[in-house]
């Protein structure tokens, strides 16, 4: 796909994609920014395939606009006994707040073979993927069944895998962007400062912490450094972490992204999924109040500072790698929601969390549109200047 070609590709009016929120956004939320002028865009990470079928399906009862499908490329565990003994004990003084003990799952998560093969029956115009990479062969089964395909990176060494792969996008994913990091290559790095060593932390496949830490690149750093590497290529640049508002977009495009991808600031949207307790923490949340942790699912994710951050943070480098920590902390999260209460859930926010409008997705998108444009004009006038 030539560069810059992406908009045109998707039929889109507005550079602006409803980034996935796994368990927060819903069809209604992504059928509403499609229908403004977006792409909206359904998490289906933890989605069961029939549940994504369904996801789908209602989207397109809501709007004949195109959307996009997420998923998160990985492994089923096998986690040794001990681990998971310990995860659980570690736990079970938080669990006991709701009168519940902790509990291994049925199963740690969901099959990404049956979730792909869902995603290439459920035909999305948009397939994307983070957590880790497909091959060429995948991305051509996607392109067979008229998807887009965008992956996520959060380094340009990332961002040139994608390409090498043959997709048509990625998303450049700064560090200051809200919910889990994407990273998935390894950088050399051989300890996270402020960490345990890395030979201490818990043995599981994929980056380590010290990776982690390495690739917790900028946004303002990051995409530029991205589009350098693959617009000779051909492969669009989509910006993601911080971008909050009209101006966000245009200062991304002129760092070269074709588009920028918003989660966080669609939180708050009428159409949002997420409870009252989350509701209330975003309306309260200032913009220092968000940090990275591993302590809710095993894998780093920008969220809003809790109490179960602040009682597990000591266990940052101990706790057991996603999903299995994921799983472990499910019932409590639900148990916290349903309770009204913030104290254990996963608050996923980005670092521009203060900025969160609560509005219908529609008015959301018009404001956004209105942002833009102004700031687009503002910039040609001071260059005229």
């Amino acid at each position: 796909m030539p560069h810059r070609s992406l908009r045109t590709a998707l039929s889109l009016r507005l550079p602006i994609i409803q980034g996935p929120m796994t368990g927060s956004d819903t069809p209604a939320l992504a059928a509403s920014v499609s229908a403004a002028g977006g792409l909206g865009t359904l998490g289906c990470g933890m989605r069961s395939p029939a549940a994504m079928a369904e996801a789908a399906a209602e989207v397109r009862r809501r709007t004949d606009r195109p959307f996009g499908l997420n998923l998160f490329v990985q492994e089923t565990p096998a986690p040794d006994a001990a681990t998971v003994e310990k995860a659980v004990a570690r736990l079970a003084p938080l669990y006991a707040e709701f009168g519940l003990t902790p509990a291994e799952p049925a199963r740690w998560c969901e099959d990404f073979a049956a979730q792909f093969d869902a995603l290439v029956e459920a035909r999305p115009a948009v397939a994307s993927f983070t957590f880790g990479i497909l091959n060429a062969a995948q991305v051509e089964r996607l392109h067979s069944a008229g998807c887009t395909v965008i992956g996520t990176a959060t380094s340009v060494a990332e961002a040139v895998a994608w390409a090498d792969v043959g997709v048509d996008a990625v998303v450049a994913s700064g560090m200051e962007a809200g919910g889990h990091r994407g990273t998935f290559l390894p950088t050399g790095r051989l300890q996270a400062e402020g960490l345990a060593p890395a030979e201490k932390a818990p043995a599981a496949k994929g980056p380590s912490q010290a990776d982690f830490a390495a690739s917790m690149v900028g946004t303002m750093a990051l995409i530029p450094q991205c589009v350098d590497a693959l617009r000779p290529r051909g492969v669009a640049v989509i910006a993601a972490g911080g971008i909050m508002d009209g101006r966000g977009i245009a200062a991304a495009q002129a760092l070269g992204a074709e588009a920028v991808q918003m989660g966080t600031a669609f939180l708050a949207c009428d159409e949002s999924g997420i409870g009252p307790a989350y509701r209330d923490a975003l309306a309260h949340a200032t913009g220092t109040d968000t940090r990275t942790t591993r302590v809710f699912s095993g894998r780093p994710a920008r969220g809003i500072v809790n109490t179960m951050l602040q009682r597990l943070h000591a266990h940052e480098a101990d706790v057991p790698a996603y999903p299995v920590q994921n799983a472990l902390t499910g019932a409590l999260r639900r148990a916290s929601a349903e309770a009204g209460r913030a104290d254990y859930l996963s608050l996923w926010a980005g670092q521009g969390v203060a900025a969160v409008r609560p509005m219908p997705a529609a008015a959301l998108v018009a404001v956004l549109e209105a942002e833009w444009r102004a700031a687009l004009a503002a910039v040609g006038a001071q260059g005229a200047g």
